[in-house]
């Protein structure tokens, strides 16, 4: 029922009306039309500034042409295309489409809620067996692995497993780069990969991605002596936050044995020049990082 606007059908600037939607499949949730008084006006594309923007993101706003424009740009600023639901409207900006969109947002809520209470999944006593495992095992390491209740967003993404074969941890991993305003979640992280090989990937001028590179391009320029790898020690009072630093060139588990993890390891990214705010334990010396970052991470 409806009119259907933004769900399955996008619209290409300065066109009349909606293109159809087999004309160019985009994966995951349909993108925006534009706003009735943007449809004459032309949009060039914001990522290769090339080609005429069909697609606007839901989430960023950003424009594109094409279904690769748009993976470089979910990339580039790790957007996942999904419109913020919960995102602040003015009174003066707020319409019917608003409350509708308000109204079904509740109603998911209540669906998820009454689904996650049937999931006899989540309830069964094999899920603590497995967490005390992991807890257990990370203890033979040294490691403090703490973990939180069901429900909690770090305890639902946690990847974490312990091969019994191998008789080794496979880490979930985020790696944050403050700097940049970026992070990354890896998953299955062999307990034995150094650290340098971890970053690779991201901040090696040669053998990093071009698209990652290009968005953390001010640690790719530094030199790799700059570059500093930190962790958060936990279970500090709030005004008084400190920082182990790793040893790159050590693997993942030898750098967080002696310490306290909560679901899954956290690691900043940060480069020696950019001096300011966070005090690495011992050193006496701080570390720059944004505002933002401090507010999304540590609050």
């Amino acid at each position: 029922g409806g009119s259907g606007a933004g769900k399955g059908s996008e619209v290409r600037p300065g066109s009349a009306g909606p293109l159809p939607r087999a004309a160019a499949p985009l994966p995951g949730p349909a993108w925006q039309p534009l706003p009735q008084e943007l449809l004459s006006t032309s949009f060039r594309c914001e990522t290769c500034g090339e080609e005429e923007a069909k697609y606007r993101c839901p989430r960023c706003m950003k424009y594109s042409c094409s279904l690769l424009c748009v993976k470089k740009h979910k990339l580039a600023l790790s957007c996942n295309g999904v419109r913020d639901k919960t995102a602040f409207v003015s009174v003066t900006e707020f319409t019917d489409l608003n409350l509708l969109s308000d109204c079904r947002f509740l109603e998911d809520v209540v669906i998820a809620a009454d689904a996650a209470a049937r999931d006899l999944s989540v309830h069964r006593p094999t899920t603590n067996k497995f967490i005390n495992y992991l807890r257990n095992r990370a203890r033979r390491h040294n490691i403090n692995l703490k973990t939180l209740p069901i429900g909690f967003t770090k305890r639902r993404e946690n990847s974490t497993i312990f091969n019994k074969k191998e008789q080794k941890f496979y880490w979930h991993l985020k790696l944050v780069f403050p700097h940049c305003h970026a992070e990354y979640t890896l998953k299955r992280v062999p307990e034995d990969k150094t650290l340098t090989d971890i970053l690779k990937p991201y901040i090696d001028p040669v053998e990093s991605d071009p698209v990652v590179c290009q968005r953390l391009k001010i640690y790719t320029m530094c030199p790799q002596s700059d570059v500093q790898i930190l962790m958060k020690i936990e279970n500090r009072e709030q005004n008084s936050t400190r920082y182990n630093e790793l040893d790159a060139s050590r693997s993942l588990l030898e750098n967080l044995k002696n310490k306290v993890i909560i679901e899954y390891p956290t690691l900043f990214v940060v480069l020696k020049k950019l001096k300011n705010d966070m005090v690495v334990l011992g050193q006496g010396k701080h570390i720059f990082i944004s505002c933002y970052a401090i507010l999304r991470y540590f609050s």
